[in-house]
């Protein structure tokens, strides 16, 4: 009943926010105050628990994040042990000339039963102790630990940038991009904390050494000086009880240092350490048939234990042919389901089910690149495919139709090929087994690796080995696996022909979407004021132009208020512009107040007017004008871009249409807005004229 009743009064105490303290304040009474036998005792005994549950926790931990105290909780049982060495000192130096059991029966334990009563055996096996925890353990646990403290560090921007590529890609959700930023910030401190932390297991090891000395001439003087023991006799009481003190303080250090060793050496896959050594160790077959053969060998050798290497060889070959049968099944069952796609069926009488419809979206791979789209191989792309949709979808106003994605014999082996509506618009190589390291411009240093460029924007990049994923973001690479690499590209290229993936069937499903919030104006709007083929093609332009359909509200009443006057689809779009003014300078600009602009010399800009015969049709001048202009609109437009601000060009609206399909290929990141598209609340900023 008691101890139900301690139980929950810790239970209280934790919960009211009072453990910790009660618990510093507890070591640092042990610190002053003297302690009874017994208590000593119960302390020593919890703090072997203690390192023991911390070493089964960090060996079954699947990630080290998921043990992010770990560096408060060392210090806790670091502070524990010193405060227990300060109580132990106290209690051996006044009464260890009664004997054996004068620190409490778990030091007389350690110090007669473990080492055999003698004190010689004492202190060799607790040098090794210490020579193990010291010389080996710790330092090599410190030093991973300042490494692994510094490649963190330094990596975290490179990991940020690939956090916002993938969020840009549409790959992850803006809820995903805040945990992954957090992940990173937490990663970061807890590599750095375990990177003092180690420092506390480093001192605590050379305080052991420095406290057995002290017991040990401290004890030898004591007794021969105030309680009339001889040199011997006090040397040798004084020994065994300083050499069980040291004992049961070392060992449980021992564990501490292993589990950080453990911790810092763990790669961050979700799987605890049992797992992995048993895929990884003893989940060859082929190592341990050599092992087998090898001991084998050394068993036949006369002079050797033979019996031992003969039973140890026999073992490792039953384990190799146990695995290596076991893998052959699991292949078999694997091959099953194809063989048994292969059976030829009965030949039917051709249909028009056997005319395939063309893809409006489709992907097709190499034979290689199959796992990545196979889920049971733990392929990522479908997932990421469905993000990418989901992410254009919410940012250009309509649904993304379903990619449809198939082999194809005739790529390459690491090669992949974009369509849509049956034609290539992209296909480029990706490697597995290899990471994409992407030059974002403030790269320092080189990266072993193949050279290529990335397929979705044209960037400078490197295929490199994924061992060299956190060099190559220290260094300032933007790193991407294979997966993302395709995602990437696709939505990259599915936002520059979004206008292509518009068509009757979309639009007739956001006008009843849209019917549903406003009836009266889809009634009056199709088809009374204008045909379903005019109001798909003003839409398909605005995405053209990479203006989103989302208000699409605004888009209909704007087109139902012009339709009585024209149905030319450029002068609606224009209007649609004006209304959606707003919208599109903020996509570009944000919520800047001013926004810098390049215009035309006045006088370019008004022969242009005038030699405009219509609304779609070019200005007629004479010939090299028109590349003129496009050149030297790139340059301002190139210019802006390395200067980290946006590139828009500003023209009378009569010349806006054609002075944007001038610039639309030439330079993608040139935005051209009209006057009359700029909102009344911002102001602008001429940076650059382009004269003739």
């Amino acid at each position: 009943m008691s101890a139900q009743t301690t139980a929950a009064s810790f239970g209280a105490f934790a919960r009211n926010g009072l453990g910790v303290p009660v618990l510093v304040m507890a070591v640092l009474a042990m610190m002053v105050l003297p302690l009874p036998a017994f208590l000593l005792d119960v302390f020593f005994t919890f703090n072997i628990s203690l390192s023991l549950m911390i070493l089964l926790a960090v060996i079954y931990v699947r990630r080290a994040l998921e043990f992010a105290a770990f560096p408060t909780v060392l210090l806790g049982a670091t502070l524990l042990r010193l405060g227990l060495n300060v109580a132990s000192t106290r209690i051996v130096l006044i009464n260890g000339h009664t004997g054996g059991q004068a620190a409490g029966h778990v030091i007389a334990a350690f110090g007669h039963f473990v080492v055999g009563g003698n004190y010689a055996v004492g202190m060799v096996v607790f040098t090794v102790l210490v020579i193990i925890n010291f010389v080996v353990i710790t330092k090599g646990a410190g030093r991973i630990s300042e490494v692994s403290a510094r490649f963190t560090l330094d990596a975290m921007p490179g990991r940020q940038i690939a956090i916002d590529a993938d969020l840009n890609a549409g790959i992850i959700t803006q809820a995903d991009a805040i945990i992954r930023r957090q992940e990173v910030r937490e990663e970061g401190d807890f590599y750095g904390a375990m990177d003092g932390a180690s420092k506390f297991v480093r001192g605590d090891a050379i305080a052991g050494i420095l406290i057995v000395f002290i017991n040990l001439f401290g004890g030898t003087i004591i007794g021969a000086a105030q309680h009339g023991m001889s040199l011997a006799d006090a040397g040798r009481n004084y020994a065994l009880l300083t050499i069980g003190d040291g004992l049961v303080a070392q060992i449980p250090a021992l564990l501490l240092s292993v589990a950080v060793a453990i911790l810092v050496t763990r790669v961050s896959r979700p799987h605890d350490m049992s797992q992995q050594i048993m895929s990884q160790v003893l989940g060859q077959p082929r190592a341990l048939g050599v092992t087998s053969g090898i001991l084998g060998l050394l068993g036949i050798i006369p002079g050797m234990p033979n019996a031992v290497f003969l039973l140890m060889s026999a073992l490792c070959a039953v384990g190799a042919y146990t695995l290596s049968r076991r893998r052959a099944a699991g292949a078999v069952v694997a091959v099953a389901p194809v063989a048994a796609q292969a059976v030829p069926s009965e030949q039917k009488e051709l249909s028009w089910d056997d005319v395939e419809a063309v893809d409006l979206i489709g992907l097709e791979v190499g034979y290689r690149l199959i796992p990545l789209v196979d889920r049971n191989q733990g392929g990522e792309l479908m997932g990421r495919i469905k993000g990418v949709r989901k992410k254009l979808s919410e940012d250009l106003g309509f649904l993304i139709q379903a990619v449809h994605i198939r082999d194809n014999l005739e790529l390459g082996p690491n090669s992949y090929r974009i369509t849509l509506l049956g034609a290539p618009v992209g296909e480029s190589e990706v490697f597995p087994d290899r990471e994409l390291a992407i030059n974002p411009g403030q790269v320092v240093g080189s990266m072993p690796g193949s050279a290529t460029k990335d397929p979705a924007f044209g960037l400078d990049a490197i295929w490199i080995d994924k061992v060299r994923r956190e060099q190559a973001q220290a260094q300032g690479y933007t790193v991407v696996d294979a997966s993302s690499v395709i995602a990437t590209h696709l939505s990259h290229l599915l936002q520059s022909h979004a206008h292509e993936l518009l068509g009757h069937e979309e639009v007739q499903q956001l006008l009843t979407r849209l019917g549903k919030t406003a009836p009266k104006l889809i009634e009056d709007l199709v088809p009374k004021l204008l045909p379903m083929s005019v109001v798909v093609k003003v839409l398909q332009y605005l995405l053209l132009e990479r203006v989103p359909i989302r208000n699409l509200r605004t888009i209909c009443e704007t087109l139902a208020e012009l339709a009585p006057k024209t149905q030319d689809p450029v002068v609606l779009v224009a209007a649609v512009r004006v209304a959606l003014g707003r919208t599109i300078v903020q996509n570009i600009g944000g919520l800047r107040e001013e926004l810098p602009v390049i215009t035309l010399d006045p006088a370019l800009e008004q022969v242009l007017q005038d030699s405009m015969t219509g609304a779609e049709a070019s200005p007629g001048f004479e010939p090299g004008l028109a590349d003129r202009i496009q050149q030297s609109l790139g340059d301002s437009a190139r210019r802006q871009d390395a200067a980290g601000e946006p590139a828009v060009l500003l023209v009378a609206p009569k010349i806006r249409p054609w002075i944007a399909r001038l610039m639309r290929h030439a330079t993608p990141s040139l935005a051209v807005l009209a006057y009359n598209e700029i909102p009344e609340n911002r102001r602008i900023r001429v940076i650059a004229a382009v004269g003739r």
